[in-house]
């Protein structure tokens, strides 16, 4: 054989000849061809295992394909035969007659190559020199470069045992570019397509690419948008790939039909339903377009809403959507199959459990027979066996119902089963993603331990510690993994950190400052170790503030707090006239609170503070001070300030001891969706210090998730200070700056301190007819807020829930509605100025001595009181004030009442506020406000 092989390599392509003239030679030599075949080494000896069979005497003769018959028996010598082994009984069979070889590949070269080594090019194929060239070898080789992607052509030949692989390399992708896209930027596409510069440029990718591009567009109900991708070639074999895009109109839900319903009309069952017709009244909302994944969830809806109102054998029969022939909107009809309306037949726990009592627990079953059966009831009261037995620490005990369908009387029995489960323990817990965050900050907000019966509200309180602590992803869940053995459990808390710095340099314009700057700087985790640092900065027209601050929730790593805080804060206006505010009074305070808290149970814990302030409050004396009894010493003239800010001129300090007692169970602090709160505070000030008060305050709010995302919550405060020192006769015992005010922001719908007890100053005019009029416009009155020593405060707020796209700018909308009151103050002395006058006084010179008009020259003064003839002179005087009058307003316990609508929005520039409010009910002297908005920074 081996001899064959060289002479046909030898012959190349005349194969063909070189078996003709063999098969002559053999005839002219009178050897029949098969012989040849036969001819040949032994035949291996059979194992002595296998059975030996008896040797045939004769052997039939087996035709060479492609060969002339072998001349007649007669004329042919016999053939020869090797003898068998002596141990083998076999005989030799003829070896079939090799098939035509392709060459000896003698080479393989590569043209075309311009990226690729050609050494890296023949890696790809399993063609190799000295193998023998055949066609399915060379079709092997195309389908191996073909198949990865980096070539656009490729053809292989054979030139006398020289192979030649020619290609064409794919072109690389230099950029890849969108044109036309506007409702989906790149940001949102780009992550989504295969293709990247610096990659292989494929046909199939694109394609690819461009069908999900159309599926991003489908996505967002642009069902017409469609996609044409164009290369533009470049220099070194590169190119530009660009995704020409045509977005097309926003496919609408033009209609939804509903066929089959008897019980519910349509209205009904579409209020069920996600997805809404298209009106001009839902401008704002997404769930207008139409979403294949949407329709299938409505009708999830649709069996749930049926199923909760007793029609256990409901179906949707079909759910279609057309598009109409435009390609703008949509028409989606339900078919729908009610069935019977069944009712609870008999319902009863079964427990496995020896620590609940089956017949206990069945008499503690929110259904009874013959309510109407209630799937969502069965959902809730499962979930709520299976919480009640993690509480006493079976994890994972699994309560499973059982139905019987009665279709005679169409009742529907149920068996809660309880099945038994062996108590579980917590064999460890494990904290990973943490980076910067150290394991300790997490662990010591779970109220589990290591070795401790597993209980599972007291996991869920564990998740709601940890996403109050505002340092990791929202909706963080405690995962529970099987232990070691079944009755032990891994607890793992898989957090992913978000930034918890905030660095804030904004500009901004109030509706109550003007224009604000504002600087700030906080770390809510500090070292990753929980602490809190920060400093403040605050400058407006109106206001100027720094603080510092620092909080430790865990004093060596005890579950103690503490905290401290120093300040200064300064205020340069009061009163108002109209939006014109008195710029000439001026408060300062400088002070530090130092608090520490304690925790007294898992929800509740108390917090003591110290606080000492040193307050300074003035006025412009050239303004607002006179001479007012002759004495020669200036001070507040309560016609010219006010008699409220002149009782409060002054330096003075406060030492105020608190104490507050907090109960929290809200599911977070930062955005509660669930869970109330509760506060009761209290204040003495008095230990040391020029004030004395004693002041108490209450909060409280609750929420809850209704209906789908929407937010309800209801919140309470009210406060009162009584103070502890006797001012005098129509003085208030409490200062001014130490009462309480109510309005804008605490308030919607009323301005700053547009609540409660006030002053107004009304000016007195002359008519036509020279009579006095009192002016009553508030643009022109006089409006001094007294504060209150009690005011409370309600407030009821629904946060309704927008489009994915609205959720991810931060916009929060809502209604509200609140009701306050501020009141109790002591009446103060009012001052006037009679009519046409006004108040006028008596000049002086700078000893003091009153000065008189001389007799002898009317535009000199004189301090001599008489004349010469004795007779007493006119008192040279002057204008104080023009004609006014002062009520006394505001000071009761009526409620007013506001509503309105409110959105919150996490804006670029900081948070903002804008509220629409809508005054019910106020009382006279209140100072109502329809639009109010804060933006660059809170108050």
């Amino acid at each position: 054989m081996i001899e064959r092989e060289k002479a046909a390599g030898a012959f190349g392509k005349t194969g063909t000849g070189f078996a003709l003239a063999l098969l002559c030679g053999t005839m002219l030599a009178g050897v029949p061809a098969p012989l040849l075949a036969q001819v040949g080494p032994a035949p291996a000896p059979v194992p002595e295992t296998m059975p030996q069979q008896p040797a045939p005497e004769t052997q039939p003769e087996q035709p060479v394909p492609e060969t002339p018959a072998p001349a007649p028996e007669t004329d042919r010598p016999e053939p020869v035969v090797a003898p068998p082994p002596a141990t083998t009984a076999t005989t030799t069979q003829p070896a079939p007659a090799a098939a035509p070889q392709g060459p000896t590949i003698n080479s393989i070269s590569v043209v075309g190559a311009q990226r690729l080594e050609p050494a890296t090019i023949l890696s790809y194929i399993q063609m190799r020199a000295g193998d023998t060239y055949t066609q399915a070898l060379a079709d092997q080789a195309l389908k191996d470069l073909y198949a990865t992607e980096l070539f656009s052509e490729a053809s292989v030949r054979n030139d006398g045992g020289n192979v030649v692989i020619e290609v064409t390399e794919n072109p690389v992708i230099n950029r890849i570019i969108l044109e036309g896209n506007k409702r989906i930027k790149n940001d949102k596409i780009l992550p989504e397509i295969r293709l990247a510069p610096r990659q292989i440029f494929t046909r199939s990718k694109v394609r690819a690419d461009t069908a999900r591009i159309i599926e991003l567009y489908k996505r967002q109900g642009r069902f017409a948008a469609s996609v044409e991708p164009k290369t533009v070639e470049l220099s070194q074999n590169r190119v530009d790939v660009v995704f020409e895009i045509s977005e097309g109109p926003k496919s609408k839900v033009r209609q939804i039909n509903i066929l089959g319903n008897e019980e519910f009309d349509d209205g009904e069952l579409k209020g069920e339903m996600v997805t809404k017709e298209a009106r001009f009244f839902r401008f704002f909302s997404s769930n207008t377009s139409y979403d294949p994944d949407r329709l299938a969830f409505d009708q999830q809806k649709l069996r749930q809403f049926y199923l909760t109102e007793g029609y256990a054998d409901f179906r949707v029969v079909s759910a279609v959507a057309e598009l109409t022939p435009d390609k703008e909107d949509f028409i989606i009809t339900y078919v729908l199959e009610e069935g019977e309306r069944y009712r609870f037949g008999d319902v009863s726990v079964d427990s496995q459990i020896r620590d609940f009592d089956s017949e206990r627990m069945t008499q503690n079953l929110p259904m009874k027979t013959g309510d109407w059966y209630n799937a969502k009831l069965v959902e809730d009261t499962v979930e709520q066996l299976n919480e009640l037995a993690g509480t006493f620490g079976y994890a994972f005990a699994d309560a499973q119902p059982q139905f019987v369908r009665n279709q005679e009387d169409l009742t529907m029995d149920v068996t809660f089963v309880l099945r038994e489960a062996p108590r579980v323990y917590v064999e460890r817990i494990d904290v990973n993603g943490n980076t910067l965050t150290q394991d300790k900050v997490v662990r010591r907000e779970f109220r589990v331990a290591e070795g401790d019966a597993f209980n599972s509200l007291q996991v869920k309180r564990s998740s709601n510690r940890i996403n109050s602590l505002g340092y990791f992803q929202e909706n963080f869940e405690i995962e529970q993994k099987e232990g070691s053995a079944p009755d032990r459990i891994v607890l793992e808390a898989n957090v992913e950190e978000q930034p918890t710095g905030e660095l804030q340099l904004s500009a901004g314009f109030s509706s109550i400052e003007n224009f604000i700057l504002a600087g700030s700087i906080r770390q809510r985790n500090f070292r990753g170790r929980g602490q809190t640092v920060g400093a403040s900065v605050n400058w407006s027209r109106y206001s100027r503030s720094a603080a510092l601050s620092f909080s430790e929730p865990y004093v060596f790593d005890r579950n103690i707090s503490m905290g401290a805080d120093i300040y200064r804060k300064d205020y340069n206006s009061f009163n108002f006239l109209n939006n014109d505010r008195n710029r000439t009074f001026e408060q300062s305070t400088t002070g530090f609170e130092v608090r520490a808290g304690v925790p007294l149970t898992e929800y509740m814990s108390a917090i003591g503070s110290y606080t000492l302030n040193y307050d300074n409050v003035s006025l412009d004396e050239f303004t607002y001070f006179s001479d007012i009894d002759g004495d020669g010493i200036t001070e507040c003239d309560p016609v010219l300030a006010g008699r409220y800010l002149c009782e409060a001129l002054g330096k003075r300090t406060s030492s105020i001891l608190g104490l507050t007692i907090a109960y929290d169970t809200l599911d977070n602090r930062y955005r509660p969706t669930r869970g109330h709160n509760f506060s009761l505070s209290t204040q003495y000030a008095g230990l040391g210090g020029s004030v004395k008060y004693l002041r108490f305050r209450a909060k409280g709010a609750k929420y809850w998730n209704v209906f789908s995302g929407f937010i309800f919550s209801l919140s309470a405060e009210g406060g009162f200070i009584k103070g502890l020192e006797d001012r005098g006769p129509g003085v208030d015992d409490v200062r001014l700056t130490d009462r309480f005010f109510l309005g804008e922001p605490q308030m919607r719908g009323f301005d700053i301190r547009g609540v409660g007890p006030r002053v107004l100053r009304q000016p007195i005019e002359a008519d036509e007819d020279g009579n006095p009029v009192v002016v009553t416009d508030r643009d022109r009155v006089g409006d001094d807020a007294l504060g209150g020593n009690a005011y409370y405060l309600g407030r009821a707020e629904l946060e309704i829930p927008l489009g994915s796209g609205a959720r991810e700018m931060g916009l929060r909308p809502s209604i509200f509605m609140d009701v306050g009151a501020l009141f109790n103050v002591t009446r103060p002395i009012l001052q006037s100025a009679p009519f046409p006058d006004g108040v006028q006084r008596q000049l002086r010179n700078g000893d003091g001595d009153p000065l008189f008009i001389d007799p002898t020259d009317e535009t000199k003064t004189t301090t001599d009181p008489t004349d010469a003839a004795g007779n007493p002179n006119d008192p040279a005087m002057y204008k104080v004030a023009n004609p006014f009058q002062e009520v006394f307003l505001g000071d009761t316990a009526s409620p007013r009442i506001s509503v309105g609508i409110g959105v919150n929005w996490n804006s670029p520039f900081g948070p903002f506020r804008i509220d629409f409010a809508h005054v019910l009910k106020k009382e006279p002297g209140d100072d109502t406000k329809t639009f109010t908005f804060n933006v660059g920074t809170q108050f």
